[in-house]
């Protein structure tokens, strides 16, 4: 199957001093990124350090206590998650979230028709982003028989359904086999050049991320500690100590 043309550039997605306050305590405080179009960037950091916490306030689930979130100058934060996404912002979850009752197709079909698009056009993106994926021969199987690691595909299949602008990944190789992370690796560096998203990464596979980023951001504690290319980012003592020091197998 021919591939679908690569968008035009459509802008950036940028964190403004995001900060976030859970009765008083502060999961997020004044984080500001910027990711552009065609650009994988990595969100690591310790378990507790804030990196979902951060993708649901940019997604809507979240709301930011100060700070903004903006979409080529137009500013996300009062929108709804359902609105954000049809504003071209999607995400994964690290918990499926699938429809367990409905089959993968219909999984993917649906996510493209909360998107806007027609049953025509969402049945056809659902086929092509289902077959790329190597996910045709499962299209009729439902959700709820799925392996854990063919969820975490459907997943992105569905992330992708609509065509985003920007894709936020929530630990996509959780659980994966080195043979099965190698080939989400191909997949996400694929993304910026099939279908012209960003791609914002959140994994606790160090190999991974250091393989598809091209800027890395290190959150702890709620706080930004390192930010820069993955070779500057590994040799950050501040990152070493806080995270890389935990293992080297792990990251985000």
């Amino acid at each position: 199957m021919a591939q679908p043309e690569r968008d035009p550039p459509r802008g950036r997605l940028e964190i403004r001093g995001a900060t976030v306050s859970f009765q008083g305590v502060m999961a997020i405080q004044d984080v500001s990124e910027t990711l552009s179009s065609g650009e994988i960037l990595g969100l690591i950091g310790p378990n507790g350090a804030g990196k979902t916490t951060l993708v649901n306030a940019v997604t809507g689930f979240q709301p930011l206590a100060a700070g903004d979130i903006r979409l080529n100058e137009t500013s996300l934060k009062a929108l709804s998650p359902q609105r954000i996404r049809r504003s071209g912002v999607s995400r994964t979850f690290q918990a499926g979230r699938l429809f367990a009752t409905m089959t993968v197709l219909e999984n993917v079909e649906l996510a493209a028709l909360s998107c806007g698009l027609s049953r025509s056009a969402a049945a056809e993106q659902a086929r092509e982003i289902l077959d790329w994926l190597g996910l045709t021969e499962a299209a009729a199987t439902p959700t709820s028989i799925l392996a854990y690691t063919d969820e975490r595909r459907v997943g992105i299949a569905r992330a992708l359904a609509g065509r985003p602008a920007f894709l936020l990944l929530d630990e996509p190789a959780a659980g994966m086999s080195d043979a099965e992370c190698n080939r989400l690796i191909e997949v996400i560096r694929a993304i910026p050049k099939r279908y012209g998203a960003g791609v914002l990464l959140i994994e606790h596979n160090v190999r991974l991320v250091m393989t598809v980023c091209e800027r890395i951001h290190v959150l702890d504690s709620g706080r930004t500690i390192a930010r820069g290319p993955p070779a500057a980012v590994q040799a950050d003592p501040a990152v070493v100590k806080a995270y890389l020091g935990e293992g080297k197998s792990r990251a985000a």
